[in-house]
Parts: C-alpha cells; structure tokens; sequence
C-alpha cells in the first residue's frame, strides 16, 4: 500500500490559516496517511492537534526553526524542520521561547516602519489576526490585503513591500546550535527548502556538508519552491552526504495555494526519521 506522508504544514499557532484541530482533519481529508504539524518555533498546536487526530491518521509533531548562518554578511536566513523532539527540553525551550519574543519585536518595528510611511496598518489588529500564535510577516501581509495595499501574500512579499524595503532581519537561532539542540532533545533535523533560490539567498553545499556532520539528518527537496532543478540538485546533494530526503506541501492555508500533500515524502525517509528519534512517537489516534 502506497503511504501518503506529508512532513511540513503550518497551523493558526503560527502563520497557517487552519486552526491545528482543522488541520489534521483537513488532512485526513486530503488523504494523507502522515502528517507533521510544523508551527515557527512554537509546540503550541501539538496538544489541540493530538486531541483532534482523526481515525487512520499518524501525526508528527515537530517544529520548524528560524536559524541563521554567520557565514556571510547580512547573516542567511534558513529554516530547520524538527521532528519528534521532547518539548520540554529546557534549552530548546528557552531558545524557541526568545525567538517567538524577538519575533514579536520584529513585527511590531515593521508595522512601525510601514505607518512612519503614512501605510494604515494596526499593530493590535495583526496580534489579533495571529491569534495568539507565532506572529509572522504573513499576518502583516494580511493587514496589508485588508487595507487594499496589495492583492496577495505573494505580492506583499515583493520587495517593495515585506520582501525588502519594509523586512528587518529576525533574531534567528545559530544553526549548529539549532542541530545540536534538536539532537539533544531527541529529535531528528531536515533543512527545509534548501536550494529555494526564489525565496532569497541560499547556502553552499559546503555547509550543509558541515551541517551534516553535526547532525543534520535529512534535506527536503520536494518542496513548491524548488524548481526540477533544484529538487534534482539536492536528492544528488543527499545521496553524497548519506541523508535522507523529504517531500512536503509547507501548507499554510489560504495564505499560500499549495493544497495538503501537493508534495510527500517516501516511506523509507519518514521512517528513518522515526527511528533516529527519540523525543516523543508518531502518534494515531485510539
């Protein structure tokens, strides 16, 4: 039997338009087998997701890391997926907790930037579209739709707006002590999107090298924003370094047009990383 697994989706406790109770239904829907719920630094969907996980659905709970490079100047942005790690790890927690607060920080100092432009956006109205999770430049890009400025997320993204003239750097997290973290609290680290060249710089292969012998264990190539090429590029990058490749949709809901498993990983991979961890199990329900 052929196993649907789809290993990154975003949920309301961070910038996913579905509340996590709603995403594993609308999962289980989608026919998906496996599902990761992967909210920006924050475990907060992992319990109102379990509690709602329906009949003949595995859940993966994880995270996905804001990290950084130091290896250039400005720092690159990069995202690590975390999978089955103990949430309550008091390191990793500590760090997940400073970067949701410098996240916050950060959109609040946008939001500032954008109304010193005379643009009419409202700090209160975006923690209200967050909802209480993660706050991320999607929810700044929604005031921004409400307000009549752009017509997309994608088009508030554009460098006149969030992509660039009105985008601060975020408090990121080193990402070799995000992979040695992950490790010691049991989890298992894939690098999200790592040749997504439309998304901004990417790194050399050379650190993920590096990243690799620390601890990395898998790359996600499937991903909508890699082209053929670039998916190509990083299963042949995979298979040098002996890590293990992942496929996903990065569901966001209706800020994104990616549909629930758009893209899947194998059952090889996903059980790879089952075993490698240690943190909390792949959860069904009853």
């Amino acid at each position: 039997m052929t196993h649907r697994i789809d290993l990154h989706t975003h949920s309301t406790a961070s910038d996913g338009t579905l509340a996590p109770a709603e995403l594993v239904r609308a999962a289980a829907a989608a026919g998906l087998d496996v599902v990761a719920i992967t909210d920006h630094d924050t475990t907060d969907g992992w319990e109102p997701a379990l509690r709602a996980l329906p009949p003949g659905l595995r859940l993966v709970r994880g995270a996905e890391l804001s990290c950084r490079w130091d290896g250039d100047q400005p720092p690159v942005p990069l995202h690590l997926l975390a999978y089955l790690f103990d949430p309550a790890h008091s390191e990793l927690v500590a760090e997940l907790t400073r970067v949701r607060a410098a996240r916050l920080a950060r959109g609040e100092r946008m939001v500032a930037l954008l109304r010193a432009d005379g643009i009419d956006v409202d700090w209160p109205q975006i923690l209200a579209l967050a909802g209480g999770g993660t706050v991320g430049r999607p929810h700044i890009a929604q005031a921004l739709i409400r307000a009549g400025l752009v017509a997309t997320t994608s088009e508030a993204f554009g460098p006149e707006w969030l992509g660039e003239r009105y985008r601060l750097p975020k408090d990121d997290i080193d990402v070799f002590r995000a992979v040695r973290l992950i490790r010691a609290a049991g989890g298992v680290a894939v690098f999200a999107h790592p040749r997504a060249s439309r998304r901004g710089r990417i790194v050399p292969d050379e650190l993920i090298a590096e990243l690799a012998e620390a601890g990395l264990v898998g790359l996600e190539a499937d991903h909508e924003d890699h082209s053929p090429a670039e998916r190509a590029h990083v299963r042949g990058l995979a298979a040098e370094l002996g890590l293990l490749v992942t496929g996903s949709s990065d569901f966001h809901g209706s800020h994104k047009t990616v549909q629930l498993g758009a893209f899947t990983t194998g059952v090889e991979a996903y059980e790879r990383i089952v075993a490698a961890s240690s943190g909390v199990t792949a959860v069904a329900s009853g």
